[in-house]
């Protein structure tokens, strides 16, 4: 009886296709994104297999290595790119930036560039032209926590 102690020779393309599937479940089930990219490598490298059968498992999981890393660096780079453009709340904490656009009224007269803006229960410093208290308002900007307003 022989026994062959060759190294695994049947790693079919459905295999990768398998093995990419598993991949994409465990993405669902845990935080981050890794598991997305390496199965991304393995659909790569399942077509790898499809294509060329006789590429053999070491040129398969080269393919796999080299498409998980590429897909790895260019899906961060792409989704780092989304979230700069988009972002869920870029006011978040720069509330002041929220404000602008909104219209309120004077509590304190603006003398000498600066007077204070109640909004909610908030009051805030503002800068702009002189007006007197009561005098209706429009949020053109903010500087930290400085609005600055112009008259309505």
């Amino acid at each position: 009886m022989v026994i062959d102690a060759s190294p695994v020779h049947d790693i079919l393309f459905w295999h990768w296709w398998i093995a990419a599937a598993i991949l994409f479940v465990l993405e669902l089930a845990s935080p981050g994104v890794l598991f997305l990219w390496l199965g991304v490598g393995a659909v790569a490298a399942g077509f790898a297999a499809l294509v060329h059968p006789g590429l053999g498992w070491r040129g398969e999981s080269g393919v796999f290595a080299a498409v998980s890393m590429a897909s790895a660096i260019l899906g961060r780079n792409w989704w780092d790119s989304v979230l700069k453009k988009r972002g869920d709340h870029p006011e978040l904490n720069e509330r002041a930036k929220g404000l602008v656009g909104r219209t309120g009224t004077l509590d304190e007269p603006i003398a000498n560039g600066t007077g204070r803006l109640k909004l909610g229960d908030t009051s805030w410093k503002v800068k702009g032209p002189d007006l007197p208290a009561g005098s209706q308002v429009r949020i053109t900007g903010a500087d930290g926590s400085v609005l600055t307003v112009e008259s309505v």
